[in-house]
């Protein structure tokens, strides 16, 4: 290994400091706080190095590390990224720093340990870049399954509301996917030469029916943990009780393992199936869409209210990537990462809305932006780019995926974007509702306390809010490195884009 092993150590350090910061004293809460701010910088820090040495137009895979691990079963520590493992990473390494600044007092009110408390952020790092990063499936197996144990503790210990029951709920859904992916990964080994290589088993061949279990098998483990309809039961429940902080990366970031997990373990090792099934995918993303759009127009809690949009959105992302068209599928990815900004802006700027209220219920506001200006405007903006409004990020991953969907199938692209609609009228009542019409008597020790956006808080949202108008207007960065790792695996389904057909007018007819 020639080359510094970026992925190796990107992926080992946020679990050092988790074990640093975890061995802390309790009663030293301020030392926890900053010690695993610093360790996320640095994690960050290593990230930017990683995206400086990935080339967008180089091998596939590129940053390889592979390590010796049980070799009776052929398992290896490998880790290599594309362009969308990296785009993905890229936006681990933002989000926690982030999140942790954002979280600075959330622990406190739980009178829970603090250290553990950002410990388990920075372990749940780790878990988050390693299935992002891993190569060898069952590494990625490994990941997915341990990065549901600090989100367990973080709901459960520091959440809100029915907390237990949330991470009881979560954790037994993720499980449960788990179990279907275990099976299919035995069947795997058996019948791909008793290996877990990627490249190896994309080379495999299967029969029909082998196929299609094995595809069935991961398939039901992506549903559930991104989630797809009628496997997202556990996603409101889990975001309503979660700490904004754990909220934001629980939807920002978690849920995108199993959109990636498709693209990454379903298209390329079963492209047969992948396209027998695409019926599936394509209907459940559909639902999806307006389901969660017309449920979240009735919710009167905002975390819960914020957690079905994500399932609407989701429907997008799923919608690219069975559209099996380069332009669809750059779209989903490019929809992973800026719904991680827009989703992870908006849960953060709700959690600070949450802090002062003591509510997160939408009938407990009323008026707020008259209180709060700059925190309203913050929310306005997070909203806005929520539904996707042209000028934000959000709407260039929706436009490239239903353009590149409509060219193969406009019945799927014509309803989906009855969403867009709907998107507009959630977004719109909650901002109205919490932030305009009569003042809520019951703001005013909002008032007396003076609490508008806070100079921590400001260091928080101004990062998102940047790279959401940024690559709003100029998305070139994230599509040079996300185009070539799309375009790889619509080859390995066997699918190419449709030409453009021109029509001709003769003149005077």
């Amino acid at each position: 290994m020639s080359h510094f092993p970026y992925l190796t150590v990107l992926t080992a350090a946020p679990l050092v400091g988790a074990a640093t910061v975890a061995l802390l004293p309790k009663d030293k809460p301020e030392l926890a706080k900053r010690v695993a701010l610093a360790w996320s910088v640095v994690v960050l820090g290593l990230g930017v190095g990683l995206w400086a040495q990935f080339k967008p137009n180089g091998d596939r895979f590129q940053l390889k590390d592979s390590w010796t691990w049980i070799p009776q079963w052929g398992a290896k520590f490998t880790f290599a990224v594309d362009g969308i493992a990296l785009v993905m990473i890229a936006l681990i390494a933002l989000l926690v720093p982030l999140v942790i600044l954002a979280s600075w007092h959330d622990a406190e009110t739980s009178k829970r340990s603090v250290p553990a408390y950002f410990a388990l952020l920075l372990a749940l790092e780790c878990t988050m870049i390693g299935v992002f990063a891993a190569q060898d499936v069952f590494l990625f197996y490994v990941f997915f399954e341990v990065m549901l144990v600090p989100m367990y503790f973080l709901i459960g210990s520091y959440g809100g509301r029915n907390k237990q029951y949330a991470a009881v709920k979560f954790f037994l859904y993720s499980l449960l996917g788990g179990l279907f992916m275990l099976a299919a990964l035995v069947g795997l080994w058996v019948l791909g030469g008793e290996t877990f290589d990627w490249q190896t088993l994309v080379n495999a061949d299967f029969s029909t029916n082998t196929e299609r279990w094995l595809f069935l098998g991961f398939f039901l483990a992506f549903a559930i943990k991104a989630p797809f309809f009628p496997f997202h039961t556990w996603l409101p429940d889990a975001g309503g009780a979660a700490p904004a902080g754990a909220a934001a990366l629980l939807v920002g970031v978690l849920d995108k393992v199993g959109t990636f997990g498709i693209l990454r373990y379903c298209l390329p090792l079963f492209p047969n199936a992948s396209k027998d099934f695409a019926w599936l995918g394509l209907t459940l993303a559909l639902v999806g869409i307006i389901y969660g759009a017309l449920v979240a127009i009735g919710q009167q809690d905002l975390k819960r209210l914020v957690s079905y949009t994500s399932i609407a959105h989701f429907g997008f992302i799923g919608i690219g990537v069975f559209a099996f068209t380069s332009q669809a599928g750059t779209g989903a990815v490019l929809y992973m990462v800026n719904h991680g900004l827009a989703t992870g802006l908006l849960f953060l700027v709700v959690g600070m809305l949450v802090a002062r209220r003591g509510s997160a219920l939408v009938t407990d506001f009323g008026g707020a932006g008259k209180l709060l200006p700059v925190l309203a405007g913050v929310f306005f903006i997070a909203g806005l780019a929520s539904l996707a409004l042209p000028g934000t990020s959000p709407f260039v991953s929706e436009f490239l995926v239903l353009i590149g969907t409509f060219t193969v199938n406009k019945t799927v692209a014509i309803i989906a974007t009855a969403g867009i609609i709907l998107a507009a009228g959630y977004v719109l009542w909650m901002i109205q509702r919490t932030t305009q019409g009569t003042l809520n008597p019951k703001l005013a020790e909002i008032k007396a306390m003076g609490r508008d956006l806070s100079v921590r808080e400001a260091v928080v949202v101004a990062p998102l809010i940047a790279l959401i108008l940024l690559l709003g207007f100029y998305p070139k960065p994230l599509t040079d490195v996300i185009n070539p790792a799309v375009k790889a695996t619509m080859q390995d389904v066997g699918k190419t884009d449709p030409k453009a057909t021109v029509g001709t007018v003769e003149a005077g007819k």
